[in-house]
């Protein structure tokens, strides 16, 4: 019986593990204060961006971190905590996290790991204020293709400049 329950937590602590470092970034909270309807309405947001949410003991989240170098995040596990993971998307468990806070002050944002750089609260809702990963994508294309067009429409007037010079030199020609 205790083999298989010391089995079951080195499993446990695998499998955190592996969420751990399979994410882009993950924001572990303070959920106590939430009711059941509003804990299933952040699960349903996280689950509609692909986020995983979950709760662990904080004592197999803190022998995962640990063993995957992550000592300085172990401050943060007090207390009912839960994590967001962001698989999909970097900015989204910090994103859904921090609005649903805006309206539910039982929620408390403790910390966050992205890129396995640790951030605070501070650092999860400056993450939260990016905008989504398509927005950044098209606003770096915009910016890539906005010298190219200002180019083109230098190239496009400056042709026509010289078409223009060339007529009138064709009209002089007549004339003369």
């Amino acid at each position: 019986m205790r083999e298989e329950k010391l089995q079951g937590k080195i499993a446990l602590v695998e499998e955190i593990k592996e969420k751990i470092e399979g994410s882009q970034s993950l924001v572990l909270v303070n959920y106590r204060g939430l009711d059941v309807a509003e804990v299933n309405e952040l699960r349903s947001k996280y689950r509609e961006a692909g986020v995983d949410y979950k709760v662990y003991k904080n004592t197999m989240m803190r022998r995962a971190f640990e063993a995957l170098g992550h000592e300085d995040f172990l401050e943060y596990l007090k207390g009912p905590s839960a994590v967001a993971f962001g698989v999909e998307d970097m900015v989204a468990p910090a994103k859904i996290t921090s609005e649903f806070a805006k309206d539910h002050d039982a929620i408390e944002i403790k910390a966050g790991i992205v890129d396995g750089d640790i951030i605070d609260a501070a650092g999860v809702e400056s993450l939260a204020k990016l905008p989504a990963k398509e927005v950044l994508i098209a606003q770096f294309l915009g910016g890539l293709n906005a010298p190219i067009q200002g180019l083109a429409n230098v190239m496009d007037g400056t042709i026509a400049g010289f078409a223009r010079v060339l007529n009138a030199i064709a009209e002089q020609k007549e004339t003369a």
